[in-house]
């Protein structure tokens, strides 16, 4: 089907189809739901222009995202690379996505949203959707994915306690089951520990939110560990200053890793050894997604990006 083909059975102009999916603010409601509701009904899709150089930052509702320090990494990358290519752009909370049939754009970039609250994209918008940290669940042809190698991210942090000797490693991962990347995180922790000799069973892996550490840590240090990894959250503040509580020194008493977490991980005491997101690739590779699907270049749906470590002082060598 052909734009002016979708105009006639519209019952509108070419010009005004075309305004439609430029998502012109000027176009009646009820003729922009007729124009996508017959473009969808005839498998039409627009092609976007290259000129149009709007690119949509989606960020999750505060309260169902309490990573803050994440995101805010992400974001300072995306507002670095996206102008470089002149791109220009707007931030929208996921809240507010209805204002997106009224603001004109390329591209858009959700950061650490649920990919299931965008398995109706492809039907609703012709622009590229690339999803950051987040798996791609469903077959689209307009829904990319980058996202950080949670298992070897995982696996990494293990590695590094077994090369400095520590015996024992206890974990917690910030968050719940079946929520962002808890399950994942879960599944390459216990595989580390396996593939490194470590006992792995649930009493030493853990998944949880803020107010459940320091209960979780005195448990752990019941048990014996040496070791603590958290990953994810504000784990690294929490579990220092929990430590501190049940009179435990980094790293003499315990070792740790945790997240990287922006003006705190390095000026702890001890300074903490952390597992970090490349930042500044995610945001590369989400731009060359938009970019690819724009110009129609050929594009991978989903790539995964290996976790680097920080050293730091928070892990001991036992002798």
């Amino acid at each position: 089907m052909k734009l002016q083909d979708l105009a006639e059975k519209a019952d509108v102009s070419p010009a005004t189809v075309s305004r439609v999916f430029s998502h012109h603010p000027n176009i009646r409601p009820e003729i922009r739901k007729r124009v996508l509701a017959l473009a969808r009904e005839h498998g039409y899709f627009h092609r976007l222009s290259t000129k149009q150089k709007n690119v949509v930052i989606i960020l999750p509702d505060k309260e169902i995202y309490p990573i803050r320090n994440c995101l805010e990494m992400a974001m300072m990358a995306l507002t670095q690379e996206l102008p470089r290519r002149d791109f220009r752009i707007e931030v929208l909370p996921q809240g507010n996505m209805d204002r997106l049939d009224s603001i004109q754009f390329c591209g858009a970039v959700a950061i650490g949203a649920e990919p299931n609250d965008f398995k109706h994209w492809e039907h609703m918008y012709s622009a590229p959707l690339v999803l950051v940290d987040r798996d791609v669940p469903f077959e689209s042809s307009s829904v990319y994915s980058v996202r950080s190698d949670e298992m070897q991210g995982m696996a990494l942090a293990i590695e590094h306690f077994h090369q400095r000797g520590c015996k024992k490693i206890g974990t917690i991962i910030h968050g719940l089951a079946g929520t962002g990347n808890a399950d994942q995180r879960h599944a390459g922790i216990m595989q580390g520990l396996k593939q490194f000799g470590y006992p792995a069973h649930e009493g030493l892996v853990h998944l949880a939110r803020d107010e459940q550490y320091m209960e979780l840590i005195g448990k752990l240090l019941n048990q014996g560990v040496d070791a603590l990894f958290c990953p994810g959250g504000n784990a690294g503040i929490i579990t220092a200053y929990a430590l501190s509580i049940f009179n435990k020194q980094v790293p003499n008493d315990v070792s740790l890793i945790t997240s990287e977490y922006k003006f705190y991980s390095a000026f702890a005491t001890p300074p903490q050894t952390t597992i970090t997101q490349d930042h500044q690739a995610l945001a590369k590779t989400a731009t060359d997604m938009i970019e690819a699907h724009l110009s129609q270049s050929p594009s991978v749906r989903q790539v995964l990006l290996p976790y680097n470590m920080i050293v730091r002082d928070s892990v001991r060598y036992v002798e």
